[in-house]
């Protein structure tokens, strides 16, 4: 016998008490970028960001002028939405293309340094805080 489930919605149906609030609670899930300005914390980097305070959202971008000024720590996950990025591992260097996913653990034994190796590498990436 197999069993059968039906799909659950998040939201109540049309009519139900309280379907308001919860799309109202929803929205603050919602990260619209177009509406975040964009930030240049270096040469060849701008990012627009969101941090809930767990988790730091970005879109970022870099140039072939990007160049990290130390080793990163920090882990990412992250996917290439445009052009190609190159990470150095200390010294094993990994190619990252249009479509391609990261997932970077934090600390030393994984520090890194990227860099865009196309004119424009645009990037979707989480961090955990």
């Amino acid at each position: 016998m197999v069993a059968r489930f039906a799909p659950r919605t998040s939201v109540a149906p049309a009519g139900e008490a309280g379907v308001g609030r919860k799309n109202l609670d929803m929205e603050k899930h919602n990260i619209d970028f177009d509406s975040l300005l964009w930030e240049t914390p270096m040469p060849g980097l701008r990012v627009k960001m969101f941090n809930d305070g767990n988790s730091r959202v970005r879109l970022a971008e870099m140039s072939a002028e990007f160049i990290e000024p130390s080793w990163c720590e920090r882990g990412h996950i992250g996917f290439v939405l445009e052009g190609e990025l190159e990470i150095d591992f200390q010294g094993t260097i990994v190619r990252y293309p249009k479509g391609h996913g990261i997932s970077i653990p934090q600390g030393v034994a994984h520090r890194h340094k990227a860099r865009s190796i196309t004119p424009i590498t645009t990037l979707f990436l989480v961090d955990d805080l």
